[in-house]
């Protein structure tokens, strides 16, 4: 295999008998490690080796000095910052923009441009319209377009911009100041030092020679220009013919200008490799529907090597590190050795996520009545962790089940503590000073719970490091007050840019690395993930507070510099390429379109390549899915025994009402729902839902007669009664109804949420209301309120007769003028007239009523259990939609012809009703006849079974 390192290798090799005399320099340490490694093929007998540096190298031992960490460096901006800004921002706000000044400052330095210059004429823009003897003419055209657009902008925003932009000037002299008294420096910075003394450095003890390198900054050209020209360096130039000669290349941006330098010119080769055109490498592309298929796909490529024995020779190119623990578990078993070359983000890892939980939670903790109480959703998020599951799943299974039982907002650090110490670490109020040591102990607590993890602990201690880092600068620089909101928005600033990195045997295995990593590296085999626009190359966004033509106008690098690098990146992967293989997703991610790289356009053009691409497909089964039937098996109707009445008299449980008309509604429904028993997940409810409502007004009315009953020992209410009911005990019936459903304990606070404030003032308007209704037709005697009714119903089966269970809580049994009322309190609008008993059972009919079926079920619940009774049993419905209208009739009506008639007793239709109800049940029980799904779809649209339905 051709590679550019070896053949370099082998060049100096054959030019130098001393290699102990040289200094390699090349553009990062893979590269060096590499090049060690030709060397020590081809040489044949013991030898001192050469000295192998990075460019960075170079000017630090120059400069004398390394630069200080960016957290450090922005530390100190902020002071300077904080010194020159009337009304300096918290630290955390400047932080984004510290990032972004310091590496334009950065820039200004490594491109050696005027910084009084450029911010000067970045913010006095009469100056700019009066002087401008200090630009050429190009400055000054790109300035003047620039600001022409500005001139459009809002005067507010102008005057707010242009005061910052004042700022940057001064900030860039006194941000130099401090650096200097400090001791501290940025890399620009110390770049810039030593090309500005360039002229006075002594002449190096070692010959160097400078090899695959193809963009400079100002500060490295005049470096290395100098050593070339005073002090007969040598350099080795990584190029090829594809992208020098096409002046429309922009791969070849930086090249054609330094072949046409007096100093670089006579160092390029005289005959330009042409590898691109004459290996015709096989290029192959694929366009798979998401970004996960790749890795299922890079594992199938690389299945397909048989007998591979230099997997060293084939590199995997990952420009999004997201991709990297998919493929990881996708490679094939043949692979025994991988080499990761990349960092992975920190704030991808499980155990980052469990942090940043930690610091959600501290967002919304609060102390109510000397309690410290936690918000369920962050609760609920830190609960679904693996790490308190295992530290004590029976507590964490109990607070979700009490959560949502009881509908808990707030959950207080008591009932958390509970769990053990774990627990008591995790769910506590921090104060300010507590911040550093309780992160540094939950840490170290989380690195014990891990140590079968390597991975996992390796993420932590990355984490920890950055955390003694921030502490450090935090104690030193006493300015700065750091509270809560502080410190997790700087946390997450920070932790955002932390990878972990990996480490392994470089020159052996399978090589994953990302974009820029595989400069000056050869392979045979070439396969690039997410081949996007956007991905690859990255997106053309520059975060500068300079704007591009200004930029353009000082000598900093703009966009067409930066495409020009990635460019040159990808061209030189195919300088010894045998195969390629390119793979791009169809689906956009993130705001990012599915549109292939334009690379992968540029060489369908210019190389002649075809553009049939392989498609992926992801099996998809466009059809409709099958219908769902549930035949009625041997185990099936041992289960549904369960609802009829045992030789003991009794049966396990009971059909009520409403599980009677989920069936006649959908037979598959009611099977998952009351047979397989697949409920519906609980959730807690912040908002007070129509269900909700129904249930406090059932459970306040209860407790309010209930509460009569006892105070005045008798059942019978006259109208003289309810003055009081209506004045004194309202709220305290209402304050019992949500004990109960919130199960509260019968001494727990009952503080009500605003919401709930509202709800119990409406409700309490509502209850009036019920109240003036009994009030107006009193005197009524009170016979049952919330009772549980039974019967025993008797039908025909293929097995012969069975006695089914059926149960109905009745809200309220009453008798008014010689008249049992059954009445039922419903939440909403329902309907109170019908079509005959007959359509109560009919699931064709689309205006079934479903309510009417209820209550007339109530009637014959009570008949069964009274069947003395020779009253008239009269259904009816309270609904709260329509108890405020003039004419609320409570009463069932069953339409005729050309009226309505009102149902005055259950008895009247208490044949056609049990003949109804027995044929439903009758047909429930047939063994024949399979739980399906229903024909109409109107009524899938809210159904909680949807999903496993497919509809």
């Amino acid at each position: 295999m051709n590679s550019f390192l070896k053949n370099t290798a082998q060049h100096i090799l054959s030019k130098h008998q001393d290699l102990r005399n040289l200094c390699i320099v090349l553009p990062n340490r893979r590269a060096g490690l590499f090049f060690t490694q030709h060397l020590g093929t081809l040489i044949e007998q013991a030898t001192w080796l050469p000295e192998i540096k990075t460019i960075e190298d170079v000017f630090y031992q120059y400069a004398a000095q390394r630069p200080a960490d960016e957290l450090s460096l922005i530390f100190e901006l902020y002071k300077v910052y904080q010194g020159i800004h009337p009304e300096p921002e918290a630290f955390d706000k400047f932080f984004f923009w510290g990032e972004m000044i310091l590496k334009d400052f950065n820039d200004v330095d490594q491109f050696m441009s005027d910084s009084n210059k450029l911010y000067h004429y970045l913010s006095e823009i009469k100056d700019l319209e009066s002087d401008l003897s200090f630009l050429s003419e190009s400055q000054i055209e790109l300035i003047k377009q620039f600001w022409s657009s500005f001139q459009h902008q809002d005067k507010t925003h102008q005057e707010k911009f242009l005061k910052f932009w004042r700022l940057l000037g001064p900030l860039y002299v006194a941000f130099q100041a401090s650096l200097d008294v400090s001791g501290l420096a940025y890399s620009g910075k110390l770049y810039r030092q030593v090309a500005e003394k360039i002229e006075t450095l002594p002449k190096p003890d070692k010959q160097y020679v400078f090899i695959g390198f193809n963009a400079f900054t100002a500060t490295e050209e005049r470096l290395i220009k100098h050593f070339i020209s005073v002090f007969e360096a040598e350099i080795y130039w990584d190029i090829d013919d594809y992208y020098l000669s096409d002046k429309n290349q922009e791969a070849g941006l930086f090249f054609r200008d330094y072949q046409k330098d007096k100093i670089f010119g006579p160092t390029f080769p005289q005959d330009i490799p042409t590898s691109i055109q004459t290996k015709q490498a096989k290029i192959k592309t694929y366009a798979t529907p998401l970004k996960s298929n790749q890795a299922n796909l890079v594992g199938a490529l690389l299945a397909e090597v048989k007998e591979e024995k230099a997997w060293e020779e084939t590199v995997l190119i990952l420009p999004d590190e997201q991709m990297l623990f998919p493929i990881l578990h996708s490679l094939p078993e043949q692979i025994e050795k991988v080499n990761v070359t990349m960092g992975y983000p920190v704030k991808n890892a499980p155990v980052y996520a469990f942090l940043e939980a930690v610091w959600e939670l501290q967002r919304y903790v609060k102390v109510e009545e000397g309690k410290v109480v936690f918000y369920h959703k962050q609760i609920k998020d830190l609960l679904s962790t693996i790490y308190l599951k295992s530290e004590n799943a029976a507590h964490v299974k109990h607070l979700i089940s009490e959560m949502q039982e009881k509908n808990q907002i707030y959950i207080t650090q008591e009932a958390l503590h509970q769990g053990g110490d774990f627990f008591k670490l995790v769910f506590q109020k921090l104060t300010t000073d507590q911040l550093f040591p309780y992160v540094s102990e939950l840490m170290e607590t989380l690195a014990a719970k891990l140590e079968g993890e390597p991975i996992q602990q390796s993420y932590l201690y990355q984490c920890f490091k950055q955390l003694n880092r921030l502490k450090a600068i935090f104690d030193q620089e006493q300015i700065t007050k750091v509270d809560i909101v502080f410190f997790i928005s700087l946390f997450r600033q920070i932790f955002r840019e932390v990878k972990l990195p990996f480490e392994g045997e470089p020159l052996q295995g399978l090589q994953i690395m990302g974009v820029l990593e595989s400069r000056n590296l050869d392979f045979r085999r070439v396969i690039i993930c997410n081949m996007n626009e956007d991905s690859f190359p990255p997106s053309g966004a520059l975060n500068s507070m300079i704007p591009f033509n200004i930029r353009r106008a000082f000598g900093l690098p703009v966009q067409e510099q930066n495409d020009a690098i990635y460019a040159y990146t990808f061209y030189r992967l195919l300088h010894s390429a045998e195969e390629v293989h390119m793979i791009y997703t169809t689906a956009s991610d993130q705001g990012k379109a599915g549109e292939k790289s334009r690379y992968i356009q540029q060489m369908m053009v210019e190389m002649g390549i075809s553009d049939e691409e392989e498609v992926i497909y992801v099996p998809v089964d466009l059809k409709n899915t099958d219908a769902i039937t549930i035949e009625k098996e041997v185990e099936i109707q041992q289960l549904m025994e369960r609802y009829v009445i045992q030789e003991r008299g009794e049966s396990l449980t009971a059909f009520s009402p409403s599980a009677l008309s989920v069936y006649l509604d959908c037979r598959l429904k009611f099977y998952l729902q009351y047979i397989a028993n697949i409920q519906e997940k609980d959730m807690v409810k912040e908002e007070i839902d129509a269900a909700v409502f129904g249930n406090l007004a059932h459970y306040s009315m209860e407790f309010l007669y209930e509460g009569f009953q006892k105070r005045s020992g008798r059942d019978t209410l006259e109208k003289a009664d309810f003055k009081s009911l209506k004045e004194n005990w309202i709220f305290p019936a209402i304050e019992l109804g949500i004990r109960r459903f919130y199960h509260l304990e019968e001494n727990a606070e009952t503080k009500l949420s605003g919401q709930m404030a509202i709800v119990r003032d409406v409700l309490q308007k509502y209850i009036i209301r019920l109240l003036e209704i009994d009030e107006a037709d009193a005197p009524i005697r009170l016979v049952s309120m919330e009772k549980a009714h039974r019967a025993n119903f008797k039908i025909q089966t293929a097995n012969g007769t069975k006695e089914i269970a059926l149960k109905g809580l009745i809200d309220r049994v009453d008798e008014h003028n010689g008249v049992v009322r059954l009445i039922d309190y419903k939440s909403g609008g329902d309907k109170k007239d019908f079509n005959g008993v007959a359509s109560l059972f009919d699931r064709e009919d689309k205006n079934r009523n479903k309510a009417a079926m209820q209550t007339m079920y109530y009637g014959l619940l009570y008949h069964s259990m009274y069947p003395e009774n020779t009253s008239p049993l009269k259904p009816a419905i309270f609904n709260f939609k329509e108890i405020f209208s003039q004419d609320f009739n409570p009463y069932l009506q069953e339409k005729q012809e050309k009226s309505k008639v009102e149902v005055f007793d259950y008895r009247t239709f208490q044949v056609d009703y049990e003949n109804g109800l027995r044929g439903l049940l009758e047909e429930l029980y047939d063994p024949s006849q399979p739980f399906d799904q229903t024909e109409d779809l109107k009524k899938c649209s809210y159904c909680p079974y949807q999903g496993i339905c497919g509809r």
